[in-house]
């Protein structure tokens, strides 16, 4: 029987989505539909992120995958190779159906859902590949070898979306690191695997003997405060959560105060699996940095002046024990005071307060230790 797939669909869909990013989860709708799929996901071919588009109707579907560590024991990784080769691959390219009655993955794990077959459809731009992931409920049973052939040429004019997309995302990193430079702040940018991607004059200009980029990853002379940067990473990446935070990490320097990474994973890209950047880190040197002026604290966010006196040493890496203890207040008091300061600057995390506090210090006036 002939085709009902609208592949034409599918490639407006994804058009779209890569000018406009909020617009993913809508394309993975349009790609089940057109596709006659019982849903449809989107991943990075070479590691799965949490926060990957998929339609609704896998809402459930993808909770479990995440929660329950399905993600890490995804058998269809393993036809990887063949998506590369082929533009298209299903589970029948590499099991029998004897074999995945008995796979874990699907009878423990997509049984539950209704869910079995598999149509992974590579996209590819710039050396970068992801896959589309169609699914098929058991009911509707495999692809047929006539709809995995046009699933293998729409592959090819996927590929022009992706192109466009990680072209916007290079645009938006450098405006975000410029934005960043203004206000003297260093700030990092990494892609999906952690690799650093950009990083602007300002940490560039903190890298030397104590700290430096080897093989594409951030490195601490110190050996632990690379493990544990590159665990926060992880944790930033792979929590679910979009506004995913994780406290600050120290980058020891010797003879001097330590460095404070931020890491926060971008908000504006963490919803498009296809944006070269996935997390920023900015970079406080408690050395160097000056505070903002209260002025424009109490101008900005109308704070009192204990919070903005409070805006200003977080500002420049102070954590909130030592403030308390060195404002002479209780740390519930000052815990109360961040409270308010979240609620008042419109954020939820140290590390989102922390990037908009550096956007007031554009005309430094107070140097730390004057």
């Amino acid at each position: 029987m002939p085709s009902k797939f609208d592949l034409a669909s599918v490639e407006t869909a994804f058009a779209q989505a890569s000018i406009d990013p909020t617009r993913w989860d809508a394309a993975m709708e349009i790609a089940a539909a057109s596709t006659e799929a019982a849903g449809a996901a989107l991943f990075c071919m070479n590691g799965n992120l949490p926060g990957a588009p998929h339609s609704a109707s896998l809402e459930r579907t993808f909770e479990t995958y995440v929660n329950d560590g399905w993600i890490n024991h995804d058998e269809r990784h393993r036809l990887m190779p063949i998506v590369t080769r082929r533009g298209v691959a299903t589970e029948l390219d590499m099991f029998t159906p004897d074999a995945i009655s008995k796979l874990p993955y699907y009878q423990d794990f997509l049984a539950p859902h209704g869910l079995r077959w598999f149509a992974g459809v590579k996209i590819a731009a710039g050396g970068f590949s992801w896959v589309l992931s169609l699914q098929r409920s058991i009911a509707q049973g495999p692809f047929s070898p006539e709809q995995v052939r046009l699933l293998a040429d729409v592959s090819m004019r996927l590929g022009a979306s992706a192109a466009i997309s990680r072209m916007l995302g290079f645009a938006r990193i450098e405006a975000a690191l410029d934005a960043f430079e203004v206000s003297r702040t260093p700030a990092i940018v990494f892609d999906a695997y952690g690799n650093v991607l950009r990083l602007n004059l300002s940490a560039e200009t903190l890298l030397g003997g104590d700290l430096g980029v080897s093989g594409k990853r951030l490195v601490s002379y110190n050996r632990d405060a690379t493990r544990a940067f590159e665990f926060a990473l992880r944790e930033v990446m792979w929590i679910a959560s979009p506004a995913a935070s994780v406290p600050p990490i120290a980058l020891p320097r010797r003879g001097r105060r330590p460095l404070l990474a931020y890491l926060l994973r971008l908000k504006s890209v963490t919803y498009n699996p296809l944006a070269p950047g996935q997390a920023v880190a900015t970079i406080i040197d408690p050395e160097a940095h000056y505070e903002p002026e209260m002025a424009a604290l109490n101008e900005c966010f109308g704070l009192t002046p204990a919070e903005s006196r409070l805006a200003q040493k977080l500002s420049i890496g102070q954590s909130l024990d030592t403030f308390a203890l060195d404002r002479g207040i209780s740390y519930e008091t000052a815990r109360n005071q961040l409270k308010a300061l979240f609620a008042k600057t419109q954020t939820h995390r140290q590390p989102e307060l922390m990037a908009l506090l550096a956007m007031l210090r554009q005309a430094p006036r107070t140097v730390i230790g004057a």
